[in-house]
């Protein structure tokens, strides 16, 4: 293991507006707000990330011109009751879903799924990237975050351990990776992942196949996955 899964963030205009979606739905409480970023906690300590993005070009999915880059799940007890709730709130029905999952849109236009669970109330189940090799992406996180691989088939893999925030990679056939930070082909999402040396820990980060990107602050460098997704390690 580098580092913890601090924080999944979503690139929006409304920041503000988007992380009010978000409590909402999933009863989240917000932990950091200013102009340019918002932090909510779950009660587990899951982290969702909001980051001020003006030019953000929304997905079109399932348009793979305009990808969604990663999505999240969420467990609801009720299916029915919980879609009524969302689009009461905001998000929007898209395409596809079946008996035990429905897919939506949120007021950024990023996709989510509300996915029928034994829970008591709505809860983030998972975060899942787009990818055209599901395994090697998760040995990749797999190795950074120390989690294990818990599931590999036919169009997917998973990384998961009690108590953490479950990653799960999904092949997308036309996958289109961000070309960040150029705006015509956006991130749409990206982790933090928390290291307690940043010089002991982007070497091994190097060695596992990340790139080095543009874009540094006090606390924090920016990196492409084998991917191509950008993910920022934190400390």
């Amino acid at each position: 293991m580098i580092g913890n899964l601090r924080t999944v963030v979503l690139d929006a205009p409304d920041i503000k507006g988007l992380a009010a979606f978000y409590s909402e739905l999933a009863g989240l409480t917000e932990h950091y707000a200013d102009d340019e970023w918002i932090t909510l906690k779950a009660a587990d300590g899951t982290r969702l990330g909001f980051q001020h993005a003006p030019d953000h070009v929304p997905p079109r999915w399932p348009d793979p011109a305009h990808p969604q880059q990663m999505h999240l799940d969420l467990r609801v007890p009720d299916m029915a009751a919980a879609v009524e709730h969302a689009v009461k709130l905001g998000a929007t029905r898209l395409p596809g879903g079946g008996e035990t999952f429905t897919v939506l849109a949120d007021p950024a236009g990023h996709p989510f799924c509300l996915c029928q669970g034994e829970v008591d109330s709505a809860a983030l189940a998972d975060v899942a990237i787009d990818c055209t090799s599901a395994g090697p992406l998760a040995r990749f996180y797999s190795e950074l975050l120390g989690l294990p691989v818990t599931w590999e088939g036919e169009g997917g893999a998973m990384i998961s351990a009690e108590g953490r925030l479950p990653v799960i990679f999904q092949e997308i056939a036309e996958h289109r990776a961000p070309q960040w930070p150029d705006p015509a082909h956006p991130q749409q999402y990206h982790l933090d992942v928390e290291v307690s040396d940043i010089e002991q820990a982007e070497p091994k980060v190097l060695a596992l196949g990340a790139t080095r990107l543009a874009g540094a602050g006090d606390n924090w460098r920016v990196y492409a996955d084998p991917a191509g997704h950008p993910f920022c390690l934190v400390w």
